[in-house]
């Protein structure tokens, strides 16, 4: 396991390290180093970009469904009700859960993008009803087990969000 660290962290990091250590100087020539050493990744996104407020109608208008949802789907209806439960930290936890981050763009949901270009919010059917929900980053896509109840679906996808601080690499 630590062989494998090793090789991810050695991979991820070649190429980019001399930049890294550039735009880090540069950040600390701006904001002291002692007043962002409080915050996590996640909490320093969120300081630096901003917390805007989600608009629910536009992500849901602007979201895809796969392998059997749709937006009269049961389980869809249950999970923007959750949605908007939420407070709007907790969506833009979700947002960066299932995105890679928390920053809304400035057109709105429709112009959202993975990898490789414009890409959807999208939810797709996968997995058991006692599994997690889980993310693929860089598809903007959302694995959502057909859980049996709406407080299912809640405490299943608040425990996703609140409690994710990593994510996996494909």
């Amino acid at each position: 396991q630590e062989y494998l660290e090793r090789v991810v962290r050695w991979r991820l990091e070649r190429g980019v390290a001399e930049q890294t250590e550039s735009l880090v100087r540069g950040f600390y020539e701006v904001v002291d180093p002692r007043l962002v050493s409080v915050f996590d990744a996640r909490e320093l996104e969120l300081v630096i970009a901003g917390t805007a407020e989600i608009d629910l109608c536009d992500w849901r208008k602007n979201t895809e469904y796969r392998s059997g949802y749709h937006d009269n789907h049961p389980v869809m209806q249950w999970f923007w009700a959750a949605i908007e439960r939420f407070t709007n930290e907790q969506r833009l936890r979700l947002l960066q859960f299932v995105t890679g981050t928390s920053s809304i763009p400035y057109e709105g949901f429709a112009a959202l993008r993975g990898s490789a270009g414009p890409r959807k919010f999208c939810v797709e059917k996968w997995g058991k009803p006692n599994s997690l929900p889980r993310a693929h980053t860089c598809f903007n896509r959302l694995d959502l087990p057909p859980y049996p109840t709406p407080e299912i679906l809640y405490e299943k996808l608040l425990l996703a969000v609140e409690e994710t601080n990593t994510f996996g690499i494909e």
